[in-house]
C-alpha cells in the first residue's frame, strides 16, 4: 500500500469515530448475471488487508451480500486480528426464505433472527452498527424501534442506522422522535446514495440529518463507476461494458448533463494531478454534512487509487466548481 493513511472523523453527534473512508464489501461473493464471481474469498482478504494497512477501520457489509459469504469472510479475517480495533456495520431487510413473509422487513421476529445469524457468520458478540436496509411499510415503527432498542440494551448492537431511506427522511425523524419519547436508542447514521451526479439528498434530507445530529455515510460515491472516467460520451457502453451494465444504468448515468459534469471533474483532476475517481471522492470529503463515503473496489490497485483521495486538497473554488457542475437548486449546501 502507499504511504496514505486514512484518518478518523466524528460519527454524527455520537461518541463514535469512523474512518474517513469506509470500505464497502457488497461485491464479496457476488455473482454477475453471467455467473461470474466478482470478488472471491482470497481477493476479499487481500482487499481487507490493503484497507487495514492504509489505516482503514470501518467495514460495511450486509447479511445478503454474497448470500452471507461477505459476513463469513469478514469474520474469518477479523479472527486473525484485534476485533476491537474495527468498526463493523451490517444490514438487514430483504426476504431470505421463499414463501415466508416473516423473513423480510423489520418485524421483531425477523430482526432478532437476522441479527443472531449475522453475529454467527461474523463470529463476533456484537455489531458496531446495524442498518435497516430499507423502510418496512408493513411493520409499525414503534415495534421496530422497541426491538432494536432491546438489542442495544443486550449489547448485541451499539449504534443504529437507516440505509437508502430517501425520500423517506421524515420517517427517520419520526422514528427518532418515538425512540426519544420512550427513552430508546435512536438512529445515529444514514446511508443514502450520493455523488457528484446523484444529488437527490441535498435539501430537506441533509437538513434533517443536521437537525437530528446524524452521520451521513453515502454509498455509490463514484456513481457505479461513471465518475471513474471509463465511459465515453460518444460511444457510451460498448463491448464488455454494455454486457455488464443495465439499461437503467445507461439511462441514469450516460446523459449529456452528467457528461457535462464529468468534463468539470476531468478539468479539476488535471489541475490537481489526480484521477477523476480521486477527485470525485475528495469532493465528498470536502462537502459539509457528509461524514464518510463508502468505497468499494474489485482490485487492490483500485482500492489504493480510492484511498489516495484523502490526500487531495481541493481549493474552495474547485469545490464550488464541482458542486455547481450539476448542483441544481441546492448547490449552495
Amino acid at each position: 500500500m502507499s504511504d496514505t493513511d486514512i484518518g478518523f472523523v466524528t460519527f454524527g453527534d455520537s461518541g463514535l469515530h469512523s474512518s474517513e473512508l469506509q470500505f464497502g464489501t457488497w461485491r464479496f461473493g457476488r455473482e454477475t448475471a453471467e455467473g461470474n464471481l466478482e470478488i472471491g474469498e482470497e481477493r476479499a482478504y487481500e482487499l481487507l488487508d490493503a484497507y487495514a494497512d492504509a489505516g482503514g477501520r470501518y467495514i460495511d457489509t450486509a447479511d445478503v451480500y454474497g448470500g452471507g459469504d461477505s459476513e463469513r469472510w469478514i469474520g474469518n479475517w477479523l479472527g486473525e486480528r484485534d476485533r476491537e480495533r474495527y468498526t463493523v456495520a451490517s444490514k438487514l431487510y430483504w426476504q431470505i426464505r421463499d414463501g415466508d413473509p416473516n423473513s423480510r422487513g423489520t418485524n421483531r421476529k425477523n430482526i432478532r433472527h437476522r441479527v443472531e445469524a449475522s453475529l454467527e457468520r461474523l463470529d463476533t458478540d456484537y455489531l458496531d452498527v446495524l442498518y435497516l436496509h430499507r423502510w418496512d411499510e408493513e411493520t409499525p415503527t414503534r415495534e421496530t424501534m422497541k426491538t432494536l432498542n432491546a438489542l442495544v440494551e443486550e449489547g448485541k448492537i451499539h449504534y443504529l442506522g437507516a440505509s437508502t431511506y430517501r425520500p423517506n427522511g421524515w420517517r427517520v425523524a419520526k422514528a427518532n422522535a418515538i425512540a426519544r419519547a420512550e427513552g430508546w436508542e435512536p438512529f445515529t447514521v444514514l446511508q443514502p446514495r450520493y455523488n457528484l451526479v446523484d444529488r437527490e439528498i441535498e435539501g430537506e434530507y441533509l437538513e434533517m440529518a443536521r437537525n437530528e445530529g446524524l452521520a451521513v455515510c453515502p454509498w455509490s460515491p463514484l456513481g457505479q463507476g461513471f465518475l471513474t472516467g471509463k465511459y465515453d460520451r460518444e460511444e457510451g457502453l460498448t463491448g464488455e461494458s454494455r454486457a455488464s451494465e443495465s439499461t437503467s444504468f445507461e439511462e441514469s448515468y450516460l446523459t449529456e448533463e452528467n457528461f457535462d459534469a464529468h468534463d468539470v471533474l476531468d478539468a479539476v483532476a488535471e489541475e490537481v494531478d489526480a484521477s477523476p475517481a480521486q477527485v470525485a471522492l475528495a469532493w465528498q470529503l470536502h462537502r459539509d454534512g457528509i461524514t464518510a463515503p463508502i468505497v468499494g473496489a474489485r482490485t487492490v490497485e483500485q482500492l489504493e487509487e480510492n484511498v489516495a483521495a484523502v490526500d487531495i486538497d481541493l481549493t474552495e473554488e474547485q469545490v464550488e466548481r464541482l458542486t455547481e457542475a450539476k448542483g441544481g437548486p441546492f448547490a449552495e449546501l
